[in-house]
């Protein structure tokens, strides 16, 4: 399946591992029902009942789909990159240990580096 074109600011986020400026995002504060999918390949990545408000300005997901998300070490020694499993793009970091819900894991994730589907009834 062919991936979808990306504008240059997606290029350089998604391709080029940029990071979109917080509380800019178009799902940041989006609370609508349905899947998170990786805006280059459509693959479905994070459902929306895993969102919850960090009050970091980027949407948080503390679940992701079973194997959409890999985990990769970060350029800068210290965090988690977070990809998409099918194409590699570059989504945002994991971040272990905050305790902002039960399961104290937050995918820090660029809104730029996703698309929405909204659940169907």
């Amino acid at each position: 399946m062919p991936y979808n074109e990306l504008n240059d600011e997606e290029k350089r986020v998604i391709l080029h591992k940029g990071t979109e400026r917080s509380f800019t995002g178009k799902y940041w504060d989006h609370h609508e029902d349905g899947m998170y999918i990786c805006r280059q390949c459509n693959a479905e990545l994070f459902p929306s009942d895993a969102k919850f408000d960090s009050g970091t300005g980027w949407p948080s997901f503390d679940d992701a789909v079973p194997g959409a998300v890999k985990e990769l070490p970060d350029a800068d020694g210290r965090r988690i990159e977070i990809v998409c499993a099918n194409c590699g793009g570059h989504l945002g970091h994991v971040f272990k240990g905050e305790g902002f819900t039960s399961k104290s894991t937050r995918h820090c994730v660029n809104s730029i580096s996703l698309d929405f589907k909204p659940k169907t009834s």
